[in-house]
């Protein structure tokens, strides 16, 4: 066996279009080549424009992904930022709502102000004074961040480094293209039609990426994030599972980044909002958390909730539940998570299914009580540790 390094991304090193083609129009004589990937590499260039011309418009566009492409992406909707985010392949670092402080309207910063406020003094009443070294005051302002921030509207602009294929950017312009120029949008995208616009002008005239050939869409695919038919998905649970469960976009933006699973979303006809467990203990407090976020339901606040239904397989379940059952996760996807599990042994149970022990091994509380996962940061938090933590 022989591995030889023939390409890598290069820091702050913009390629044009003709080298992303010519190294995919080299790859795409592989199947065939007599000899060795260096003799591509040395070949005649006119042999190489005729092979990516074959390519290109036979629609063996494969080889297309071979090449990364690297945007910083400013101003970007959350909503635009999870259409994006909920397609495969790609790589994503967003600036993040739980631990920054976003642009926000006049109305959406003063009720943000005032219930991270409020946040802050809960959390502190809670849980400082039993646990001094973990409840610092810049811990306990980021979970007052957290909590506040389903405040924000689903269109505040964010900011993110998105990576994909030469191939996925041109299949991305063509689901844009398609949602653009769709009929009877639902209220979220017929909103955001002007952001999907502006991206793909910007792909079209300020980057040299577009390719009218990667862009056609034979497939007539779109994005996945919304069922676009409204259809009751049926829930079973077994070596595959289906789930569905009433979630917020944060809870929602978090799980799609477990990209061996897939999330479709409706929105419902009637609004129905989250309340942070940390205030559910005081009715006045709910209630006037509950008339606040009401007061912003034109903006779509993030703390609306969705029906989310969830696919994947037991074992990337597994895996989902090492990353989300945690005292440093996000409480909401924490909780949902173990909702889903409670419902997943509880199926695995009724089908006399041979892996429900091993799956209950795993509903008795955070990772750190799994039976195969070793933390490489204990909390030393009881109740994050018991799954029963507020913050």
């Amino acid at each position: 066996m022989k591995i030889t390094v023939i390409a890598s991304t290069k820091p702050n090193y913009v390629a044009t279009k003709e080298e992303l083609e010519n190294f995919s129009g080299h790859a795409a004589g592989v199947c065939y080549m007599p000899d060795t990937f260096e003799t591509l590499m040395n070949e005649p260039k006119e042999k190489t424009d005729r092979r990516i011309i074959q390519t290109k418009s036979g629609g063996h566009h494969s080889v297309y992904d071979h090449e990364n492409i690297s945007f910083q992406l400013e101003g970007v909707p959350k909503l635009l930022a999870m259409l994006l985010n909920n397609e495969k392949m790609y790589t994503t670092s967003e600036k993040s709502a739980r631990y920054t402080k976003m642009e926000l309207s006049e109305k959406e910063q003063t009720l943000f102000n005032k219930w991270l406020e409020v946040f802050k003094n809960k959390i502190k009443d809670l849980y400082q004074a039993k646990y001094p070294n973990f409840f610092t005051d810049k811990r306990i302002e980021k979970l007052a961040l957290e909590n506040a921030r389903y405040l924000n509207s689903i269109f505040t602009p964010t900011f993110l480094v998105y990576t994909c294929s030469y191939r996925q950017l041109n299949i991305l312009y063509s689901f844009l293209q398609k949602e653009i120029n769709r009929e009877n949008k639902n209220i979220l995208m017929e909103r955001l039609t002007p952001y999907m616009q502006e991206f793909c002008d910007l792909i079209k005239q300020n980057t040299p990426y577009f390719d009218e050939y990667l862009a056609r869409n034979e497939k007539q695919r779109g994005f996945s994030l919304f069922n676009q038919t409204r259809y009751v998905v049926e829930e079973h649970y077994g070596d595959t599972y289906s789930t569905t469960y009433l979630a917020t976009t944060p809870n929602i933006a978090q799980a799609m980044r477990h990209r061996t699973l897939n999330y479709t979303v409706n929105i419902p006809e009637k609004y129905e909002y989250y309340v942070p467990i940390i205030l559910r203990d005081d009715e006045n407090l709910t209630k006037e958390w509950l008339a606040d976020i009401d007061s912003l339901k034109d903006n779509f606040p993030q703390g609306i909730l969705l029906e989310v239904n969830e696919m994947g397989t037991l074992d990337n379940f597994i895996l989902k539940l090492k990353e989300r059952k945690c005292t440093f996760a996000q409480l909401e996807i924490e909780r949902t998570s173990t909702e889903v599990l409670t419902k997943y042994v509880e199926g695995l149970k009724a089908a006399n299914h041979p892996r429900y022990n091993e799956l209950k091994a795993y509903n008795c509380g955070s990772r750190c009580t799994f039976p195969d996962y070793t933390c490489p940061c204990p909390c030393g938090i009881i109740e994050g540790i018991k799954g029963t933590r507020k913050f």
